[in-house]
């Protein structure tokens, strides 16, 4: 049994190599097909099945009138004239029903359900996971986490309701159609009538659910949103004692939720208060027409009993078709909502013949580089920077300025509006992303970790890292002694113990050390140094600082930092205002100009600046306009 239940689970797999689609399909027919494709033979082969299925019952109950009729003479006789058949008929039922029904059974539940979900949110993760870091910015992680997760089982629970429900349904109405034509074609009549009636009230529900149900699973991603939400930032909602206020903030969306979810079970009352009229009719009619035609002697015992367990049959059927109908449109309006997120298209794309980036000696050519976040105003204007191969370049300047937006920039988190950004004199826009940020490290004051384990965190630089090279990086960020001290709450110890979600567990000093120890360990040729030891005190910055200076050494260095003192050293300091170069030199010679970086370091208290705070969060929206002309 383990052999055949492996047989059918193998037979389509969910993580084989697919095209991919930068523009997937927008309508729900043509984004469902794109998915069913590995499936259209298991799908062929599922829809016949269903039809034998339902084919077979509609034989037996026409086999139970037969032998309702046989029944009536004498038993020896009936024994001399159809045994054969009646043992025929018990090993059919004992033997070939089972059978047909096993594999039925197998197609769908386990060729077809598991694998169908798991393909979509293998494909549908990979889709959104190729998204661009603003695509990110622009909507909430738990909403997106939520449509991944809820669409492929919508999608999985649409496929069982058609082949389970929708196709036996049709076979079984028709084969009823022809038993009770076969009968007596007056027996067809109301069934035909009870089948518009029955029609109409379909429509009438699955015009109303789809949309109610879309509306209802927009609600429920909302909660989902804005729950994440509060639970993301926990730190700040108790720093604030907000506690209330979130509790209103997702009390609006779980009302909401409340009432839309309302507005869908109305409408599941009306259909089965319908349903039970309609029912009513339908037996009635068969029934009550088959015991006339009965006793007028046009029918015989058989004929009646075939037609009784028919409409017995279809009234015991209906509601659970129907359900099964309300339960497809349901679950193709949840697809449809997710479509608003793994449908998107991705809008930061490699061109076609996308070459590797090759790395010679580490030039890096901002030429007229342009962005303003689609606005027009704010980000960067007509910025002119060249930085030389093995250069040591400090970026500074006021919050808003432009100089996060230049890294996200040269790690293409964004293309340009204009202008061009060349490494060794390739153009970034003609490179590969993958290859392009391979040649980049980076340590961002936001030192956000994966929840996982410290060893995976900082092998994240380098997946082939041994444990002596992970060591070595640790220590060269000074982390190793304190990671040797952690333990989390599954007793985890050391490089083993998880960090929590984006290394809550640990302080901004720690997690600054081991994104640094991550990007020591990656060894990229170009080096990106934003805030990178803005966590730490002053005691392990000193203690980190010849590491820092190794880490440099041949490499093409780009470092923004408040605190002026930790890139005074550099080769040259590129002071960037209102989105464009305002001044660059050496720090004596910015000091001795008596500009804006003179003015800057004057107003330094405890070594940072006393205006400047918060520069990514200004650069991530764009910062003010810039209209001044590049100083080179």
């Amino acid at each position: 049994m383990k052999r055949l239940f492996s047989y059918f689970e193998t037979l389509v797999d969910p993580y084989a190599p697919y095209p991919r689609e930068d523009h997937p399909p927008q309508t729900l027919a043509r984004f469902m097909g794109g998915y069913a494709r590995p499936f259209r033979r298991i799908f062929a082969v599922t829809a016949l099945f269903s039809v034998l299925v339902a084919g077979v019952e509609i034989a037996l109950i026409w086999l139970m009138g037969w032998i309702v009729d046989i029944l009536q003479g004498d038993p020896a006789q009936v024994w001399a004239d159809h045994g054969a058949v009646l043992i025929g008929l018990a090993v059919f039922i004992l033997l070939i029903r089972p059978a047909i029904q096993l594999i039925d059974v197998m197609l769908l539940n386990n060729a077809i359900m598991p694998n169908f979900g798991s393909l979509i949110r293998w494909r549908a993760h990979g889709h959104v996971m190729r998204q661009s870091v603003g695509w990110f910015e622009n909507d909430f992680a738990g909403r997106i986490a939520n449509r991944i997760m809820q669409t492929p089982p919508a999608a999985g629970e649409a496929v069982f309701q058609i082949f389970d429900a929708i196709t036996f349904s049709i076979a079984y109405v028709a084969g009823a159609l022809l038993v009770l034509w076969g009968a007596d074609w007056r027996l067809v009549l109301p069934l035909l009538a009870w089948l518009v009636a029955y029609g109409a009230l379909m429509r009438w529900t699955i015009v109303r659910v789809g949309p109610a149900s879309q509306r209802a699973s927009d609600a429920r991603s909302a909660i989902t949103g804005r729950v994440v939400d509060s639970y993301t930032n926990i730190h700040a909602v108790k720093m604030f004692a907000r506690h209330e206020a979130e509790m209103d903030y997702a009390g609006e969306a779980i009302e909401h939720a409340r009432r839309t979810f309302q507005d869908e079970m109305r409408i599941y009352t009306v259909m089965d208060f319908g349903l039970v009229v309609l029912n009513g009719i339908l037996i009635v009619g068969v029934v009550g027409l088959a015991v006339a035609l009965w006793m007028q002697g046009q029918a015989s015992v058989g004929v009646v009993a075939a037609a009784t367990a028919l409409a017995l049959r279809l009234n015991a059927m209906t509601g659970w078709i129907m359900w099964a109908l309300t339960t497809l449109f349901r679950q193709l309006g949840v697809v449809k909502e997710g479509m608003e997120t793994i449908a998107q298209p991705i809008d930061l794309v490699d061109v076609p013949g996308a070459r590797e980036l090759e790395m010679t000696t580490g030039e890096i050519v901002f030429d007229g580089v342009r962005h303003h976040y689609g606005r027009g105003a704010g980000g960067l204007d007509a910025v002119d920077l060249t930085i030389a191969p093995g250069e040591k370049v400090g970026l500074v300047g006021r919050s808003g300025a432009g100089k996060s937006t230049l890294v996200k920039l040269l790690l293409r988190f964004y293309d340009l509006e204009g202008g061009a950004i060349r490494i060794d004199g390739q153009d970034i826009a003609e490179v590969g992303q993958d290859s392009l940020r391979a040649a980049i490290g980076v340590v961002q004051q936001d030192s956000a970790l994966l929840h996982r384990s410290v060893r995976d965190n900082i092998r994240y630089g380098r997946p082939d890292a041994s444990e002596d090279e992970i060591l070595r990086a640790a220590r060269q960020a000074e982390a190793h002694d304190f990671i040797l001290e952690l333990q989390d709450a599954a007793g985890h110890q050391g490089y083993d113990a998880h960090v929590g979600e984006r290394g809550v567990k640990l302080s901004g000093g720690q997690r600054q050390r081991i994104t640094l120890a991550r990007a020591i360990l990656k060894d990229a040729p170009v080096l990106v140094l934003d805030e990178a030891t803005s966590a730490l005190d002053s005691e392990v910055e000193a203690a980190i600082q010849d590491t820092l200076y190794a880490m440099m050494d041949g490499k093409s260095v780009i470092a923004i930092a408040h605190r002026l003192s930790t890139i005074a050293h550099m080769d040259r300091i590129v002071v960037l205002d209102q989105g464009r170069v305002a001044e660059q030199g050496s720090h004596a010679e910015l000091l001795e100009r008596g500009g804006i970086y003179a003015g800057l370091w004057a107003r330094q208290s405890g070594g940072f600046l006393g205006d400047d705070r918060g520069d990514d969060q200004g650069d991530d929206q764009g910062g003010p306009g810039a209209q001044a002309q590049v100083a080179q």
